[in-house]
């Protein structure tokens, strides 16, 4: 059986050799949760995908380390035998430890512990010219932090520490209906200073139903003397369960306005079916292959098609048939201040125009939640609150952004389509919030290096001999100028391949590939070599 050590040291002889040749790599780690279109190849691709190890828990620190390929499902599953639970796991069962340290990651623990990487307390990380280093925020801090949401550009991730607390096997989960988005923040407001919650986000119906699901962990039923009225237990992992998102709007409908107020809807949820609630559907985005292929959307669809609809095949369809490019696929958070005026202006169909929407609150200024202060030193956002919030409410809601998870078809393509995000991107500065780059970045570089301070990134990446590296702005830009490249990719195939090309676009035959290699399975990034 091999050790850690065994698995990295051909890793560390292979970074060392490209960096003698200053070849420029990417990492490829046998799956992705990214909307980004990325050509590996073996000749120039580092392959981490083997390092899917568990080393060991720490009972006493409550931490766990793990090899960084461990998706979330397996790092969840790990941590219950010890009755622990990573103080932040993403939604999706397949996001792995490294790709949530790298990238950025946000979850409904956020609002208390921030994001993925605060919870990550250590890493083994190999440095650009092939040398191992441990680093953490008391050594080698420098390094740490900038290896969070570097996207593998500080180096290669090998091992992470997270830090863990105690589980229970239920979440308490309540639906709070809101009339607007004003009212769901105030309702956000509340429940951040409740010290028994543990778990919030949010869902926007419409303009005006919003639903906010506020959770504790919990051991089961309440005692009698507990008010609280459950009268179920409610799963969203097994086929014939509901959707998440659909119960949600059930579960938190808007009373009428001259019904008297009624006890918001509340059930028990097992910890893990919590945690990857939206792991069916993907969110609700999976509801819009159902209109591709004009198939109706009902309880007996979902349960014979359930095994296409959870995230680990879905994102294998979504890169086969390359559809990522006919989808508005954004995470944004804009400060609590802007969230109204951000809704009317998503609102708008040349903008987004599309519901649901997904709402985050993300904890920001403690150093330890925010994301790579290191490089994102320049885009911090410009925190400010409204006139009409209390003095002591401004100052608690600034610790905040509110997250906006916009996924829908775009009605555009081509260079409207790319106006489209530029508008948005654009719109989210404007409102002093940011952007996540786990998908498609618009920025032109002038753009993307006045948000990101480039000085202080390219001399840590010199200084961890990283320099030869694509650079963050070269690995997460797309083609501003997609119908130029087109000219010069068609200016040089044959006529049979340009047939192909053709056929591509009819309807539905990508999507009918990206179905097909779903079903079929095996690899769906990595490129074969000549």
């Amino acid at each position: 059986m091999t050790t850690h050590a065994d698995r990295i040291r051909p890793l560390c002889d292979q970074i060392a050799r490209f960096h003698e040749t200053r070849t420029p790599f990417r990492i490829y780690h046998g799956s992705t949760n990214s909307t980004r279109n990325a050509t590996l190849t073996p000749t120039n691709t580092l392959s981490t995908a083997h390092l899917t190890n568990v080393l060991s828990v720490d009972l006493a620190a409550k931490t766990i380390q793990v090899e960084p390929n461990v998706p979330m499902d397996a790092l969840l599953n790990a941590t219950l035998a010890y009755n622990l639970v990573p103080l932040v796991v993403m939604e999706f069962p397949g996001i792995t430890a490294g790709g949530g340290f790298s990238g950025t990651s946000g979850e409904s623990s956020s609002f208390r512990h921030g994001f993925f990487d605060a919870a990550v307390t250590r890493i083994e990380i190999i440095l650009g010219n092939g040398e191992v280093r441990m680093a953490s925020r008391t050594e080698n801090a420098e390094l740490f932090n900038a290896a969070a949401s570097a996207f593998g550009t500080m180096g290669v991730i090998t091992m992470l520490e997270i830090q863990c607390r105690d589980a229970k096997p239920f979440v308490e989960l309540s639906y709070l209906p809101a009339r607007s988005i004003s009212d769901a923040r105030q309702i956000f407001h509340e429940k951040t200073q409740d010290p028994n919650v543990d778990y919030l986000d949010g869902i926007v119906f419409a303009k005006d139903h919003v639903v906010v699901c506020a959770g504790r962990l919990s051991d089961g039923f309440p005692s009698t003397d507990d008010k609280t009225q459950i009268n179920k237990i409610q799963h969203f992992t097994r086929p014939h369960d509901p959707w998440f998102y659909l119960h949600a709007q059930r579960s938190g409908r808007i009373p009428p306005p001259s019904s008297a107020p009624v006890e918001p809807t509340t059930e028990l949820v097992p910890l893990p079916d919590y945690l990857f609630r939206y792991d069916r559907g993907a969110f609700w985005t999976g509801r819009y292959a159902y209109k591709y292929f004009i198939t109706p959307f009902n309880r007996i669809t979902r349960y014979l098609l359930d095994y296409f609809m959870h995230t680990r095949v879905m994102y294998h369809a979504l890169h086969a048939s390359g559809h990522s490019n006919q989808y508005i696929i954004q995470d944004v958070a804009v400060p609590y201040s802007s969230a109204d005026t951000f809704v009317t202006w998503l609102d708008e169909p040349e903008n987004f125009g599309a519901y649901p929407i997904w709402l985050c609150p993300l904890k920001v200024t403690d150093k330890t939640s925010t994301s790579n202060p290191q490089i994102l030193g320049r885009g911090k956002p410009t925190l400010h609150s409204s006139s009409s919030s209390s003095s002591t409410e401004k100052e608690e809601d600034d610790e905040y952004l509110l997250n906006f998870g916009l996924w829908a078809p775009s009605p555009y393509r081509g260079a409207p389509f790319i106006a489209q995000n530029r508008r948005l991107e654009h719109k989210v500065r404007d409102l002093g919030g940011k952007k996540w780059l786990y998908a498609c970045a618009y920025y032109t570089e002038d753009e993307f290096w006045d948000i990101y301070d480039k000085k202080r990134y390219d001399a840590l990446r010199e200084k961890y001999h990283a320099s030869y590296l694509k650079n963050l702005y070269e690995k997460v830009r797309v083609d501003l100028d997609p119908s130029a490249t087109q000219k010069e990719k068609d200016a040089g195939i044959g006529w049979g391949q340009w047939v192909g090309n053709v056929m591509w676009n009819v309807w539905p035959v990508s999507g009918l590939y990206g179905v097909y290699r779903a079903w079929w399975g095996g690899e769906y990034l990595l490129k074969k070599g000549k």
